[in-house]
């Protein structure tokens, strides 16, 4: 198998041809490869990953989780990741990736669909379930429907492969940059409850309140909009991204009981967080 030249001044046109495996469609997934290496221009060769960085890209740099049970391309990617002077971290498989993400460490998560047990698409759902953080699919598969669907359920961004590390980079660059430059939200303040979207803090009678991401965003959702009532599937749409056809709409009634459990001062008797009975949900901020 062909290795990539560790100081290279300058990389010839290759493709790496990584082992064969089926995907979910039953079709080739790594075929062609993970990635389409060409000349890069006033790009870093790939060198040893633990050769002098830039320090100062390295104080800013962004923590990307990778998630694939593939040592083989963990170990790419990696070197990819170092190279251009992000921080990776790993996972191999869906519960260690959900202890990273609900930890808080990654700014990003590069996620591969071909996993075993847990697939890429069903491990997004759990993701998005717990944080908002940025996640971009690698595929081998072609089939739109399998791309529509990703992004469908939280997806910010799709790679087919093979690819080239420029396009990695610029990817990750941009969905990176949509995130941090996302407009900052004014702070929503209640006779009892306080909401302050930047920190992603809620104070309940002055008290902070511990919230999961997705309990934080539904919250900050309805209260944006005060009296105004949300279907169940609305509410898939606006704070999951995500729809009643993939996603049981169960879930935001479960969120919404949970809410209510660290929210309202009586949970059985709701002030702020009200069932309009047959159609959903709405934020009352005063009775």
């Amino acid at each position: 198998m062909t290795t990539v030249p560790l100081g290279a001044q300058r990389i010839p046109n290759w493709s790496l041809t990584l082992p064969q495996t089926t995907g979910r469609t039953g079709e080739s997934a790594r075929t062609s490869g993970l990635f389409t290496i060409s000349p890069w221009v006033g790009c870093p060769t790939l060198q040893d990953a633990s050769s002098d960085a830039d320090d100062s890209c390295m104080e800013c740099a962004a923590t990307i989780l990778l998630i694939d049970d593939d040592e083989q391309i963990r170990k790419l990617l990696r070197r990819l990741l170092e190279q251009d002077g992000y921080l990776p971290i790993e996972a191999v498989d869906a519960p260690r990736a959900m202890d990273i993400v609900i930890s808080g460490q990654p700014d990003l998560v590069l996620l591969d669909v071909m996993m075993p047990t847990t697939d890429g698409i069903e491990l997004l759902q759990q993701i998005r379930v717990a944080s908002d953080v940025p996640v971009i699919m690698l595929t081998a598969l072609g089939n739109e429907a399998d791309r529509v669907l990703g992004l469908r359920m939280g997806a910010d961004d799709y790679i087919v492969k093979p690819f080239s590390p420029g396009e990695l980079t610029a990817r990750i660059d941009s969905v990176l940059r949509r995130a941090r430059t996302a407009p900052a939200v004014r702070e929503l303040v209640f006779e009892s409850l306080e909401i302050d979207p930047g920190a992603r803090d809620v104070h309940v009678r002055g008290l902070l309140v511990d919230l999961t991401a997705k309990e934080f965003d539904l919250l900050a959702f309805l209260a944006a909009s005060p009296r105004q009532v949300f279907t169940r599937a609305q509410l898939l749409d606006q704070v999951w991204s995500s729809s009643a056809e993939w996603q049981d709409t169960a879930t935001v009634t479960e969120h919404v009981r949970r809410l209510r459990q660290k929210v309202e001062e009586d949970p059985e008797h709701p002030r702020l967080l009200r069932t309009v009975r047959g159609v959903g949900y709405r934020f009352e901020p005063s009775s």
